[in-house]
């Protein structure tokens, strides 16, 4: 895959079910407040430690408040060799009005 792909939030929960990756990009205060399930909040600090420990083989998905930032560091995770690289239509705003069931905190 050479460039990230746009899904909803129906498809990002059948793609936790096949495990996907999570990276949250929200700040610490907004992720420790509710999150997707097994999400990792990631940020300048431990980017690198994050794409050290992933599996870039598997499919991660890019949460953000509302859908919009996530593009751009979806875009980014792709060029660093991700291969399957998805950012979440209406970031975690539409999947916790979506999925009020599956919010971790």
């Amino acid at each position: 895959m050479d460039q990230y792909s746009c899904i909803s939030t129906a498809q990002a929960l059948e793609l936790l079910k096949k495990d996907a990756t999570v990276a949250d990009i929200r700040d610490q205060q907004s992720f420790v407040a509710g999150h997707m399930p097994h999400a990792v909040n990631v940020n300048n600090d431990n980017l690198h430690q994050f794409m050290q420990d992933a599996d870039m083989d598997k499919p991660l998905l890019v949460c953000c408040y509302h859908g919009i930032s996530s593009q751009s560091a979806a875009q980014f995770l792709v060029q660093q060799g991700f291969d399957e690289v998805y950012s979440v239509n209406g970031g975690f705003e539409a999947w916790r009005v979506d999925f009020p069931d599956q919010c971790e905190k």
